[in-house]
């Protein structure tokens, strides 16, 4: 064995798990990394991952990796970028325990990340978020749990990974009724609940009847529902309420555009934009302030209180005399 293997299991076991205490999802995706990067370089130089060294994890190894996620796997630039946040925190790792490849550690981490051009985020409108919200088929089970998740996830702009985390326990319908989830970066969160969404929650845990460590939102089997599941549901009920509200065929709705829609909700009602980042579990406004960019009626009141340039009269154009043209030229 090299010396890469013990630095990986220690990269993941020590710093990850015990000082950092990453959650399961970061956990997953740095091993989806190294994953495919080590199935990357194998494949390039014909040996086992456990007969790899440092050496053999080059600034142009890496480099070749991500030219690959691209072109060959038809990742997105925001997932390269993803994979080389695991690498270099790797790199950084193994920069103090193993000095001997210092060169190569510092040239991996000097890879910079791609530039990304930031798009208008997408969202439903209160229409399409109705259409959406009417689309499941409510006399089945499925259909009962379908409408409640939707409707919990568009007024609380939950992440689906807080979504499908939610048990029983988190709901409380009484004075003040609030959902709580453990969000991202291990911190902790209460949401509150409008009126319509307590009585069809009441409605939902009455028929549940589960235990309080129960998934809210389970599976055929019980179970907490994955995130592809709730992919899949929401892609379908929007096609289904796009035959009802055309506008929804022309976007491509997520879990994540349903976040995006209760912020774009609660910046149209007047709402701050600080209080906007605590509602959606963000760790700075910076964050936040996407939303800001694709609100344009923000920007037509703003415009409405301008005042126009004053352009002067617009009169027909005369071309300059042709002797005076030809003294000026001198």
């Amino acid at each position: 064995m090299n010396d890469l293997a013990p630095l990986l299991q220690g990269f993941f076991t020590d710093k990850l798990i015990r000082q950092r205490q990453a959650s399961a999802h970061t956990i997953a995706a740095y091993r989806d990394a190294f994953t495919l990067l080590l199935g990357f370089i194998c494949q390039r130089t014909g040996r086992q991952p456990s007969q790899l060294s440092v050496t053999d994890l080059d600034a142009v190894t890496i480099g070749a990796f991500l030219q690959h996620l691209q072109n060959e796997r038809g990742n997105t630039g925001a997932t390269r970028n993803a994979r080389l946040a695991a690498v270099h925190s790797f790199f950084r790792y193994a920069a103090v325990r193993a000095p001997e490849h210092a060169l190569i550690i510092q040239r991996v981490l000097a890879i910079p990340p791609k530039r990304l051009d930031r798009a208008i985020v997408s969202y439903l409108t209160g229409p399409e978020c109705d259409a959406l919200l009417a689309a499941p088929d409510r006399t089945t089970w499925l259909g009962r749990r379908d409408h409640v998740l939707l409707l919990v996830a568009i007024q609380t702009g939950l992440r689906v990974s807080e979504l499908t985390g939610l048990t029983v326990a988190d709901v409380h319908l009484g004075a003040g009724a609030h959902v709580r989830c453990h969000g991202k970066g291990r911190k902790d969160r209460c949401t509150p609940l409008l009126r319509p969404t307590v009585k069809v929650l009441r409605v939902w845990l009455a028929e549940r009847r589960a235990g309080q460590d129960d998934p809210l939102f389970p599976s055929r089997r019980g179970g907490a529902l994955s995130r592809d599941a709730v992919q899949d549901l929401v892609a379908k009920h929007a096609a289904t309420a796009a035959a009802t509200c055309p506008s929804l065929s022309s976007k491509t709705v997520t879990p994540h555009t349903l976040r995006h829609s209760t912020a774009m909700a609660l910046l149209a009602s007047g709402v701050d934009i600080s209080v906007i980042a605590l509602w959606l579990g963000h760790e700075s406004t910076d964050v936040t302030q996407i939303y800001l960019h694709a609100d344009m009626s923000i920007k037509e009141r703003a415009l409405s209180r301008l005042k126009p340039p004053t352009t002067g009269s617009v009169g027909r154009y005369r071309p300059p005399d042709n002797l005076l043209a030809f003294l000026n030229s001198l």
